[in-house]
């Protein structure tokens, strides 16, 4: 078990590294973020338009029927889309986001080693247990990574 959480905590700083080289020193994702110069207008428009939340441009409402659906689609077939993630205020919480990610990434790499670890014959238990953790660090990497870094 020591050596599980020495290779927890090991490599969990070793995906924390590379994050921070990917998109700070590195500027890997600059497309995923990239810049316009209208981006006051847009705000500004979003801000007197929309809620908190997270849309998808052009959709239907809640409750449209099928048929409503498939003619949304039919109409916009070829034309722009986008999803926005709007949010009313900016907070800046970067201590506990870089604490809350090493965390998660400590987790991933227990999560993985735990399942390395497991040699032998499975049981149903293992199996399905085996399972989850594969679940959770897909999880863990790509949709709460999200939640910690875009998400006041």
């Amino acid at each position: 078990m020591k050596k599980l959480i020495v290779a927890s905590i090991v490599g969990g700083i070793i995906i924390f590294l590379w994050q921070f080289l990917s998109f700070a020193a590195l500027d890997l994702h600059r497309p995923a973020q990239q810049y316009t110069p209208k981006q006051d207008t847009l705000l500004s428009v979003l801000s007197s338009n929309l809620q908190e939340g997270r849309y998808f441009l052009p959709t239907t409402p809640v409750g449209a029927s099928s048929e409503e659906v498939a003619k949304q689609m039919e109409v916009m077939m070829g034309k722009p889309w986008a999803i926005v993630d709007y949010h009313a205020k900016t907070e800046n919480n970067m201590g506990m986001n870089i604490v809350r990610s090493l965390l998660t990434n400590m987790i991933i790499v227990f999560l993985f080693c735990w399942i390395l670890t497991r040699g032998g014959p499975h049981s149903f238990n293992s199996i399905f247990i085996s399972s989850l953790f594969v679940g959770w660090i897909g999880f863990l990497n790509f949709p709460y990574a999200y939640y910690i870094w875009y998400t006041p």
